[in-house]
């Protein structure tokens, strides 16, 4: 199927096509006018890649362990790879460690916006400094 196809099937933009393609995430193959052709599998492949995306791997972790994952029939991913658990532990560390960083932002700016003034935001006209 051509790009406009797998727009369609997928509900990813050609960009973000293209994009997973310099990654090494997808790889079309090219007819002689250049234009891209997806295979079926690709669909699921794209599918996969939103998952991992959301939960929060990048692009380059994603394309390391992307030939290491399943599909189960109800579609949870599951390593086949026996160090790519390994690899996801040590992910899932990282992420854990910036949520803990960004709860700790969170808690510095509520201690900035408490020590603040009481009025309301939505008293003050646009434009205007709150004093």
């Amino acid at each position: 199927m051509r790009i406009g196809e797998m727009v369609r099937r997928t509900g990813v933009s050609e960009r973000l096509l293209r994009y997973y393609e310099e990654q090494g995430l997808l790889a079309p193959s090219r007819l002689p006018s250049g234009y891209r052709v997806y295979r079926a599998e690709d669909v699921d492949t794209v599918r996969r890649v939103r998952t991992l995306l959301t939960a929060g791997l990048t692009t380059e972790t994603i394309a390391r362990v992307l030939p290491c994952l399943r599909e189960q029939d109800d579609r949870r991913l599951v390593p086949i790879c026996s160090d790519l658990v390994t690899e996801l532990r040590t992910e899932r560390e990282r992420i854990t460690r910036a949520i803990q960083e960004l709860q700790a932002s969170r808690g510095m700016l509520d201690a900035v916006i408490e020590a603040g003034p009481t009025t309301d935001p939505a008293d003050v006209a646009p434009g205007t400094a709150m004093a």
